[in-house]
């Protein structure tokens, strides 16, 4: 039986639970893996625990997205997480789990921590969840329903947005207005403007309301 250790990553004592509970079902129908379970529900106690560890590893860290900032402040969220385990701790293989479930978060997510197995929580159940982590052990990755859907979308696409015009999309899917996004978007209002008028282009909108282009870019899966 292989010995994995597994750092789960999570402040919701229910979705840990259910973690250890399809480990513990692996563990007793496959008689191939020993999984040896620590859990941390903040984001400075995961790194304590990884610097920790190393230079063996984590098999596998399950870590959710929505996490308070860290101390010191460097790290605002899992996903800024993920993405120094993946430089201290490359070879371990990060289930990425979250309560989001918008395209633009999700692309993002899978761009930066590029994670072996993506579950968004709504979509999950425990023969789903059990599958899923069979599949990042032995062939990952492995995609939850919604996430599959956003990467069909993309494929069938064959309109390419970058990650400004992605922002922007965003930012005006939540009603954020034009004066407040330089704030959020390192572009002035005439950038700005100029982008909107691009990407009214390519999804050939004449309108000039804006709801018109969030309405489409979402029909699309870039929102």
């Amino acid at each position: 039986m292989k010995d994995i250790n597994v750092l789960i990553i999570d402040d919701h004592p229910i979705i840990a639970s259910s973690y250890k509970n399809a480990l513990l079902k692996i563990k007793k129908d496959s008689g191939l893996y020993n999984f040896v379970v620590t859990e941390v529900v903040n984001i400075d106690d995961a790194l304590i625990q990884i610097k920790k560890n190393l230079p063996s590893f984590y098999g596998i860290i399950f870590l959710d997205i929505k996490l308070s900032v860290s101390e010191n402040g460097k790290y605002l969220s899992g996903e800024d997480l993920g993405i120094e385990i993946r430089r201290v701790s490359p070879k371990s293989k990060i289930i990425v789990a979250t309560t989001y479930n918008d395209n633009y978060r999700i692309d993002s997510i899978l761009k930066s921590i590029n994670p072996d197995g993506f579950l968004i929580k709504n979509d999950m159940q425990p023969k789903d969840l059990i599958k899923g982590i069979i599949e990042v052990i032995e062939e990952p990755p492995h995609y939850s329903v919604t996430v599959r859907k956003l990467i069909r979308k993309h494929i069938t696409s064959d309109i390419v947005l970058d990650k400004i015009d992605r922002q922007i999309l965003y930012e005006l899917s939540n009603g954020t207005k034009m004066t407040e996004l330089p704030k959020v978007i390192s572009m002035s209002i005439s950038g700005i403007e100029r982008r909107k008028r691009l990407l009214k282009d390519v999804f050939n909108i004449t309108s000039k309301d804006d709801r018109d282009l969030v309405e489409i870019a979402r029909e699309k899966g870039f929102i």
